[in-house]
């Protein structure tokens, strides 16, 4: 198993109880923290474009943001981007 690379500078919260339901999670930076964090993981690997982050649930039921470190072996297809949907005209808004 690889080790965890935590977020630094980001905690993830759940909503408050009289969030709306479409609020999912709530994400604080700490910009200093946060920046500092891209940095490293930039300099770690130039090659970098994208941070992909997860908001996990830990066993003690606290929230935490995790990178996902997922990269496709060498024979494995990169995976392809999801195609545009075709607008429908027949929606009234």
């Amino acid at each position: 198993m690889d080790d965890k690379v935590f977020v630094d500078g980001m905690m993830a919260k759940q909503p408050d109880d009289g969030a709306p339901d479409f609020v999912k999670v709530k994400l604080s930076l700490k910009l200093d923290d946060f920046a500092a964090w891209v940095g490293a993981q930039k300099k770690a690997d130039p090659s970098v474009e994208w941070l992909n982050i997860e908001v996990k649930e830990g066993r003690s039921g606290k929230w935490y943001a995790e990178r996902n470190m997922w990269k496709p072996s060498a024979d494995q297809p990169a995976r392809q981007p999801a195609q545009k949907p075709v607008p429908n005209d027949d929606i009234p808004w």
